[in-house]
């Protein structure tokens, strides 16, 4: 069976038209990259300049043997420096536990608890199962109207750009890490991501799990020192 090789068009006027619909498709796809730039405007920082706010939320980013990967590793390790720094009270850890055999969150709990974080300023949301839904249960289910969001850098615009239209007001921390095939795949990776996260702006899906209401945020503010 031959495959026909496609043909380009013969004349002028074909050839300037498929140039123009690459060119429009290309701009199409960096349209919501564009967005995120610009929606976040002024909302990333770093771990020491961050405004105070009261919440932090950590999103998943893989198991390795039950342990939390590396790039998950040092997303907790600036929260705990957040936390030892006064500068937030309660972590909110969300991730996937869709699975008996994997649990991102209580993952994420034992690492920060191991890492000066108490227990008790520690709250696990298990479906977590990505950005959009995390952001969407930290306003509807645990209450958090500010935050301060960390992640890599490669992620944090959209992470900022969708807890902003999930209600909750959000400041960025992009966590630095060694430009490995890893990060580079996930930056590649965020710009097909970045038009998923305009849809999700734009129809506001519901989360795969909404359910009840849970005070763990709240009971967990009430209790950390003034």
């Amino acid at each position: 069976m031959k495959i026909r090789r496609p043909r380009l068009p013969r004349t002028l006027t074909g050839r300037r038209r498929l140039v123009q619909g690459v060119m429009a498709g290309c701009v199409l796809a960096l349209l919501p990259v564009t967005w995120l730039y610009v929606s976040t405007a002024g909302r990333l920082h770093t771990v020491t300049d961050v405004p105070r706010t009261d919440v932090a939320v950590v999103f998943g980013a893989g198991l390795w043997d039950g342990e939390p990967s590396p790039y998950l590793a040092h997303r907790l390790d600036a929260a705990a420096k957040l936390y030892r720094a006064g500068r937030i009270k309660v972590v909110l850890v969300t991730g996937d536990n869709s699975r008996k055999d994997y649990d991102e969150p209580d993952a994420m709990r034992t690492y920060l608890t191991k890492h000066g974080v108490p227990a008790g300023r520690v709250v696990s949301d298990y479906a977590g199962f990505d950005t959009w839904d995390s952001c969407v249960r930290a306003k509807k289910i645990f209450g958090v109207d500010r935050a301060v969001l960390i992640s890599q850098g490669f992620h944090i615009r959209r992470a900022v750009a969708l807890c902003e239209a999930a209600g909750v007001t959000s400041y960025g921390v992009g966590v630095d890490d060694k430009h490995d095939v890893t990060w580079y795949y996930g930056g590649t990776r965020e710009v097909f991501a970045a038009g998923k996260a305009a849809l999700d702006v734009v129809f506001e899906p519901n989360p795969q799990f909404l359910g009840k209401k849970e005070p763990g945020v709240a009971n967990a503010l009430a209790a950390a020192p003034r």
